[in-house]
């Protein structure tokens, strides 16, 4: 399945149905009067949030989407029904954006979430309404009110408790593969990863959390270089990144710095986040490499990178625990220095 992150569609509501124009006339009853129902309400569009999707690719073949019109009422107050809702399903992390991408409508954050984008239009009254004592024979009923309609961005940006970041060629996709029972590409040249994969994490049964790959940077690329920061929404909701650095090229302080120079002009908060760095590729790499690297990116960075390789799997269970820890920090679940945070069921009191 391709992947889209990104879909304009056309939406419009149902309009309402029109009020019947009726006199009842039975054998045996003279005065039988207006008698004409009221037409039905139109279809409303929602959007609901569902589990099992990542990938807004449905909204590409698809543009236009119209709930129905409201049904018309008819002789003996017999009422129109209701026009049929239009659902659209999206995944989780969605977000509705106005046709100039300006404001963002909704926010599509849990599973099961559903929202009303656009109501339907009221039915019209019928005859029968408009009975009176100085209007005992209305002739006239109101038409249905229109729909509404709009046009709309979808906008997915996955939801993934880690995301990886790095420059092309960083072993992103070999990482993400030996954490994960995700299978991305992987290939010996740059740009291998066109699109975001995310893998899921099992360290143990209680213990499990969501890594998101996006493809590489590189220099320039919040100028539009490259595949651009396009890309980069995927990892704004991380609650950290783990930034990889290719050990086997020559000068790894000007990759630490690449990557942090594109994070700061992205902006949303993405440079704030909470980084866990890590040397990969250490399997190519020589003791006296290792270190020398490993020194010159402490230096600059202010702290000691971690030591992995994607291949070999040295060093990948270390660096999967300290980006647990991470998680559970955001997750309120221990605090900086690593000590559980007493939690209380609600309604508890001293």
């Amino acid at each position: 399945m391709k992947f889209l992150d990104q879909a304009k569609i056309y939406i419009r509501s149902g309009n309402g149905g029109a009020g019947s124009v009726s006199f009842r006339r039975e054998k045996f009853i003279p005065n039988g009067g207006p008698d004409g129902g009221d037409g039905g309400h139109g279809g409303n569009v929602w959007v609901e949030a569902v589990e099992g999707l990542n990938t807004l690719i449905d909204y590409r073949y698809q543009q236009h989407f119209k709930a129905q019109t409201g049904g018309h009422g008819m002789g003996r107050q017999m009422h129109g029904g209701k026009g049929e809702d239009v659902v659209l399903k999206v995944p989780v992390g969605t977000q509705i954006l106005d046709e100039h991408k300006e404001e963002v409508v909704l926010d599509m954050v849990e599973a099961g979430q559903r929202e009303l984008l656009l109501s339907g239009g009221n039915g019209g009254w019928g005859n029968a309404r408009f009975k009176g004592p100085q209007n005992q024979a209305p002739r006239h009923a109101n038409p249905g009110q229109e729909g509404q309609e709009m046009w709309i961005w979808l906008r997915l940006k996955l939801i993934a408790d880690i995301g990886l970041a790095g420059l092309p060629n960083a072993g992103k996709s070999t990482f993400l593969a030996a954490a994960s029972a995700a299978r991305p590409k992987i290939a010996d040249y740059p740009f291998t990863t066109l699109a975001p994969n995310l893998g899921m994490v099992d360290l143990s049964p209680g213990e499990r959390f969501v890594i998101a790959d996006i493809p590489g940077l590189i220099e320039g690329a919040s100028e539009g270089a490259g595949l651009g920061t396009r890309f980069l929404g995927h990892v704004e909701r991380s609650a950290s990144l783990i930034h990889l650095i290719d050990g086997t090229q020559d000068d790894v302080v000007e990759a630490y710095r690449i990557i942090r120079g594109e994070l700061d002009a992205y902006g949303e908060g993405l440079a704030d986040k909470q980084e866990i760095l890590a040397l990969n590729k250490i399997d190519a790499l020589t003791e006296e490499a290792r270190e020398e690297k490993a020194d010159q990116l402490e230096a600059v960075a202010g702290r000691r990178p971690m030591l992995v390789s994607g291949v070999s799997g040295e060093g990948v269970p270390e660096l999967l625990r300290a980006a647990w820890a991470e998680v559970r920090k955001t997750r309120g679940e221990i605090d900086d220095e690593g000590d559980e945070i007493e939690t209380f069921e609600a309604g508890w009191t001293p």
